[in-house]
């Protein structure tokens, strides 16, 4: 069973570190294109996922949903959004 365990974990790596790829918008990706960085994850198991973890994956990015990292953070209500209160 142990003998299983770098193949099983290069695998996993693998498969994890592709998804992550794929999923990240193609202008956040630094380095190299997406396209590189899929077969790079693919043909090398280790060496793959360990460089589009340091040198491709983007350091912030905002999800689909989420608001942008880079802005400052919107009011929570009516009573906390100074224009709202300016107009009263």
């Amino acid at each position: 069973m142990i003998r299983f365990l770098p193949g099983l974990l290069a695998l996993v790596l693998a498969i994890y570190t592709l998804v992550d790829c794929v999923q990240t918008p193609e202008e956040a990706v630094r380095g190299l294109p997406k396209v590189v960085w899929v077969f790079v994850i693919l043909l090398f198991p280790f060496a793959g996922p360990a460089g589009w973890w340091f040198a491709g994956r983007p350091k912030t990015y905002a999800l689909p949903g989420r608001a942008n990292p880079n802005q400052p953070p919107r009011p929570k209500g009516p009573d906390d959004d100074p224009d709202f209160l300016r107009g009263l």
